[in-house]
């Protein structure tokens, strides 16, 4: 069984050591431990200080694409170089590597799909007493979101099983953490909890400029998962409330229509037709919303059965060099992750069965939305 233990970057030279330092390279379960590194735009030398302790497996984004972006481009490396289990971690050293072990018990065990370390935020000490408060009331709302009873829904340190990768589909730009469990908890995929305890704080975050963006970016995340899942439960409500709302000045108005006194209190039809018109608004985009929750079924099925096919067992991508665009080769085919080119030898092509494996110094080409270019160099096979 191989782990892919990702650790998204951006500028952590300082820090990193620390994350690998802590690493453990033997895990019960585990035949073989492989690090990745996501260098989302790094402008200090965060690769170099990888490649100097050892790391040979790296995905380069061009420019800085974000946390959600980091993920989903370490979780297709991961998946097309054979990982049966990604652990997530960060750059910043806040997450305990040396629990990873533990984090990947449940999953390795087979008793879970995805195990979320629950960073008991109530003990952490440079946590201000509304940013603990706020953390609980997050989880809250995705633990009713997802249905599920998780103590810290916003760690990202978590273990994923290659089946639950095949699944989840990140859409959002901001942050996978919200979006994976609402998802998971609504493909009714097994998720564990394992306590950990965090490190002394070394720096502040990078992905929000303050605790406000923080939760406006985390809520609109939330929200359109919610509303992906159970539109029902959404239009529903507005319905009723705005249906229930109309009775009420339709009500005042017949009322005083029968005392005589209606003439003067037009409003009342008015709000009353507004409202009216609101409930049939929430009907109609009930009908739209259930529509477009049938074809993304279909298409998220679809694109498993692709995933099912793009990181088969048997399919291993074939190295390029640098600069050269695989799809150029006969038999290649072009991934669709951040613009990597990857090449895999047709069924019957010569020399399908006698390619070598990647090895390190090999190297594939990434190219950003911009169409910049970075070199991903391949890890060992």
């Amino acid at each position: 069984m191989k782990l892919f233990v990702q650790i998204p970057c951006l500028n952590e030279a300082e820090t990193l050591p620390l994350v690998l330092a802590t690493v453990p390279r033997e895990i019960p379960g585990i035949d073989e431990v492989e690090i990745l590194v996501i260098d989302d735009g790094s402008t200090d030398a965060t690769v170099e200080v990888a490649r100097r302790l050892g790391v040979r497996h790296f995905v380069r984004h061009a420019r800085t694409m974000g946390l959600a972006r980091s993920f989903r481009d370490g979780v297709d490396y991961a998946l097309r170089h054979g990982a049966d289990v990604v652990v997530n971690t960060d750059g910043d050293n806040q997450y305990p590597q040396e629990r990873i072990g533990d984090l990947v018990a449940p999953v390795v065990a087979g008793e879970a799909d995805i195990a979320i370390a629950d960073r008991q935020t109530a003990t952490i000490e440079h946590f201000s007493p509304l940013k603990k408060a706020l953390q609980k009331v997050g989880s809250e709302v995705v633990n009713f979101a997802a249905e599920t009873d998780l103590p810290d829904a916003a760690s990202g340190f978590r273990a994923y099983s290659r089946a639950s990768l095949m699944r989840l589909n990140v859409v959002t730009q901001f942050s996978y953490c919200m979006e994976t469990i609402i998802q998971a908890g609504n493909k009714r995929l097994r998720i564990a909890s394992v306590p950990v305890t965090t490190n002394p704080k070394t720096r502040e975050s990078r992905l929000f400029s303050s605790m406000w963006q923080h939760i406006r970016k985390s809520g609109q995340a939330i929200a359109r998962s919610y509303l992906m899942y159970k539109p029902h439960t959404v239009f529903v409500t507005l319905g009723v409330i705005f249906g229930l709302g109309c009775l009420i000045p339709f009500g005042r108005y017949l009322v005083l229509l029968m005392l005589g006194q209606a003439g003067q209190h037009i409003q009342s039809l008015i709000l009353g037709s507004s409202m009216l018109v609101g409930a049939l608004l929430s009907f109609a985009l009930l009908v739209i919303a259930d529509l477009q929750k049938t074809n993304r079924t279909l298409m998220e099925e679809t694109l498993e059965r692709l995933k099912e096919v793009q990181y088969g067992r048997d399919s291993r991508p074939v190295p390029t060099t640098a600069g050269r665009d695989a799809s150029s080769g006969p038999g290649a085919t072009t991934g669709t992750t951040a613009g990597t080119t990857t090449g895999t030898p047709g069924p019957g092509e010569p020399g399908a069965a006698t390619r070598p494996a990647l090895k390190a110094g090999r190297s594939e080409v990434l190219r950003d939305a911009a169409g910049g270019r970075a070199e991903e160099p391949a890890g060992l096979s």
